[in-house]
């Protein structure tokens, strides 16, 4: 089987590209923005390659025949997506049509990775079927990426996925778990918002569910999250409880108070009953993940 990665720089990507490397069964390519950043240079085809670029989206895909494509890249900057219209659109929305069109004109299964933040967060946990109703662009802007495809005759899957976190290289960005291992390790009081409750999702997890996708060619849409819902404030709080800091210097405060530009859900989460059943997934517990990372920054 042929699998082609976009975003292979980004966390999910460098996770597919360490897990399907290694699998003979697998022919990779893996494709960013720029030079690649990944120290694992072997077991794959490296080009560069911008989305947003039809031509070159296109003429890749053409040339490569991948079987499925798996599309990590996004922009997921849900305040800048607020300034950025143009600019999320291009990447979240036109780039998927641009992928959609290729695909489907040598019949290969598109996977692409979407967001809870298509929901309002006043009923999570959701499952496949509850009604989006997006708070922020850029929300809309992925939601809006789902309905293209569903109205496209491309074979695709969606993964909708909530707050992925991990270890990875030369990172553009950093996520919530190795933010609150650092900022907790200093002692330096820190206010964390107890209003917005999420079911993070560790990197391994969400490559594993995208590999089981690929492998069965599923069709739809699949819950691809953590399995532990909980607040943010309860998250640090497990955090701090895992590496045994102390937590007298959390201090509770609520979403209203950080004045952000985009709307939040309150509550999301989602059931993965379907994804359980139809596809295998079994993510690990939040304090199965800390000790993974734990593994992982060892080395």
């Amino acid at each position: 089987m042929k699998i082609l990665i976009t975003g292979s720089n980004g966390l999910l990507g460098q996770k597919l590209l360490h897990k399907l490397r290694q699998d003979p069964s697998v022919e990779l390519f893996a494709t960013s923005k720029g030079g690649n950043r990944v120290s694992e240079q072997n077991g794959y085809t490296y080009s560069e390659l911008d989305i947003t670029d039809q031509k070159q989206v296109a003429e890749l895909i053409a040339n490569k025949k991948p079987d499925v494509v798996i599309n990590t890249a996004a922009i997921t900057n849900v305040d800048l997506c607020e300034d950025e219209k143009q600019a999320c659109d291009a990447l979240n929305v036109d780039a998927v049509r641009y992928l959609a069109d290729a695909c489907e004109k040598i019949d290969a299964h598109l996977i692409q990775i979407s967001t809870d933040f298509i929901f309002d967060g006043e009923d999570g946990p959701y499952t496949e079927q509850d009604k989006p109703n997006p708070l922020s662009y850029y929300g809309l802007s992925k939601l809006k990426s789902e309905e293209l495809l569903q109205a496209h005759t491309v074979k695709w899957t969606v993964l909708r996925t909530i707050i992925v976190f991990g270890v990875g290289e030369k990172l553009s960005k950093g996520n919530i778990v190795l933010w609150a291992k650092g900022a907790l390790a200093k002692g330096d009081p820190l206010n964390i918002i107890d209003d917005q409750f999420r079911a993070p999702t560790l990197a391994e997890d969400l490559a594993d569910i995208c590999i089981l996708a690929a492998k069965k060619k599923a069709l739809g849409i699949f819950n691809a999250s953590g399995k532990d819902i909980m607040s943010i404030y309860e998250i640090v709080e497990r955090i701090a409880k895992h590496y045994g800091n102390s937590t007298d210097n959390l201090n509770k405060i609520s979403t209203a108070t950080l004045m952000q530009k985009a709307g939040r859900p309150p509550k999301t989460g989602f059931i993965l009953d379907k994804s359980r059943k139809e596809l295998g997934y079994n993510p690990h517990s939040f304090e199965e993940c800390l000790t993974i990372i734990d593994q992982q920054l060892k080395q």
